[in-house]
């Protein structure tokens, strides 16, 4: 049977393209080797469940490995009371130690643990009982738990972590666990802001004993090249997988289900293992109602703060910097939406932030104003032989915007003006093109707007009137990012809130650039 892309549950390296993740569990067996107790926690679909499969087999010389999958094993009635509790655990437990080649030791061991078993179990005893377990057999215990989520909102789990805790600190005079990782979305450090309100408690964790992880988790270029290799190798293929690859985590920054998604659609439904193959199943991963999506914009939801700062990053084109100690931030980090770059928040990849632009721009509200009704209406007029017509969007742009909002403008405040475009923008290119927000040029006086259709791109600056020296320095800007794309024809768009504003639009030539330059 041959490989194939996957994109639901986890990676089976017999079965499915998947990138080496060998240096990764290399890693994190450095930290179980040391007795570290961790948390694995990242976004939806980005390799926990593979990573920690991963590890069972890679550490099985050494250990006897604990798997086990709350989402599966544990059903909420098993998280009533600390007896139901207490009997499902050691029931799945024993089950996952079964997996492990057993020695003569471990089946004795773990038939004194059977026989531990009743109804009347509690937390106490149980853990009496894994620490005889664990003092009684030849090799160290790793418990590895999977999808700890569904039990992050039950205080029957959190006295669970808390006697964790407890066996941890005093380990070496009771046996325990060699090493314990969790993995879920939720940093279960924190599992108690999701319990109890009140300020007296929301960060004392029960499990404040775990050490930090830091390994990236996300697929490299180089990753991800190595699998393209082995898909052409395998499918006789001729693929340019070192650019392809660099294309592919161009719009992911290796978010590992997304990456896997673009190469299904070009394996089973584009065939075009080129830049516009790419651009093409990007767009049919923004058009599709995925479980990520879905989860995402639920978490927006859940979390109106969140959506708050969020929105902030995406209306006002603003870069600022990480503080470990903000709320909203830790949400949008532990949830995948940002990331820290260079010492700044920005949005985790290219995939998300049009999604997120998409929802929020065409949100009802916004598809209801005249500006993005006029988007709608000038559509027809863009395009003419695949070709975008990037000038003349942005001058019917201007014509609608003084038409529709005349002298009020100073009633704006900044980033308005540049909603408004991205809301005139959005309809005309829906369906066939995308854009995208140039992180590396995001600030709070200037945006890169790129955009991609028909296998062609475009880059818009938008940017704030700040006198003509800051114009200038704009142009050189622009030139510049231009040469990062080998274009010759660049936009720029400034806003000019000044009562004393001559708008219009002109084309300048800048070294070998052709500028097209815009006032509204």
């Amino acid at each position: 049977m041959s490989k194939c892309f996957n994109i639901t549950g986890s990676c089976i390296p017999e079965q499915h393209y998947m990138v080496d993740i060998h240096e990764r569990l290399a890693k994190i067996r450095d930290m179980i080797d040391k007795g570290d107790y961790f948390v694995i926690n990242r976004g939806r679909q980005y390799g926990k469940t593979t990573t920690l499969n991963g590890l069972r087999k890679y550490l099985s010389d050494s250990y006897y490995v604990v798997l086990m999958d709350f989402q599966r094993q544990m059903s909420s009635a098993k998280f009533k009371d600390e007896h139901s509790f207490s009997v499902a655990f050691i029931k799945a437990f024993i089950n996952s130690l079964e997996r492990n080649e057993c020695s003569g030791q471990l089946i004795t061991a773990l038939k004194e643990l059977k026989n531990g078993i009743n109804d009347d179990l509690d937390l106490v005893e149980l853990f009496l009982n894994l620490s005889k377990f664990c003092g009684s057999i030849e090799k160290p215990v790793v418990l590895m738990i999977d999808e700890v989520d569904q039990a992050s909102n039950n205080q029957v789990f959190l006295d669970f972590l808390a006697q964790l805790r407890g066996y941890y600190l005093d380990r070496f005079e009771s046996p325990t666990f060699k090493s314990v990782i969790l993995a879920g979305v939720y940093d279960v450090r924190n599992l108690k802001l999701r319990i109890r309100e009140d300020t007296e408690h929301k960060h004392n964790s029960p499990w404040n004993i775990a050490v930090e992880f830091n390994i990236d988790m996300s697929l490299s270029i180089e990753g991800i090249a190595d699998m393209l290799d082995d898909y052409a190798k395998e499918n006789d293929t001729d693929i340019d997988t070192v650019s392809i690859a660099q294309v592919i985590y161009d719009y992911t920054s290796g978010y590992p289900v997304l990456v896997s998604n673009i190469c299904k659609y070009l394996d089973e439904e584009i065939h075009e293992w080129t830049e516009e193959g790419v651009i093409k199943a990007v767009n049919r991963i923004l058009a599709a109602n995925t479980p990520l999506f879905e989860s995402l914009i639920n978490r927006l939801e859940d979390y109106p703060e969140m959506k708050k700062s969020l929105y902030q990053i995406l209306t006002k084109g603003e870069r600022f910097s990480f503080n470990p100690d903000h709320e909203p931030t830790k949400l949008l980090l532990m949830f995948g939406f940002v990331k820290v770059e260079d010492g700044a928040v920005v949005i985790a990849n290219r995939i998300f932030e049009t999604r997120l632009y998409n929802d929020m721009l065409t949100s009802e509200e916004m598809k209801s104003t005249p500006i993005s009704k006029a988007g709608l209406f000038d559509k027809p007029e863009f395009v003419k032989n695949g070709i975008l017509n990037v000038e003349l969007i942005i001058s019917r742009f201007i014509d609608h915007f003084h038409e529709i909002y005349g002298d009020s403008t100073e009633k704006f405040i900044e980033e308005d003006g540049r909603k408004c475009f991205l809301v005139y923008l959005r309809p005309i290119i829906n369906g066939v093109g995308n854009y995208y927000i140039e992180a590396r040029t995001r600030d709070n006086r200037r945006m890169d707007v790129v955009i991609d259709y028909l296998g062609k791109r475009y880059i818009v600056e938008l940017k704030i009137w700040h006198g003509q020296k800051y114009n200038e320095d704009g142009e050189k800007q622009l030139s510049d990012y231009l040469d990062s794309y080998k274009l010759k024809t660049g936009y720029l768009l400034t806003f000019s809130f000044n009562k004393n504003k001559q708008t219009g639009i002109k084309t300048v030539q800048y070294e070998d650039k052709t500028l097209i330059e815009a006032v509204v």
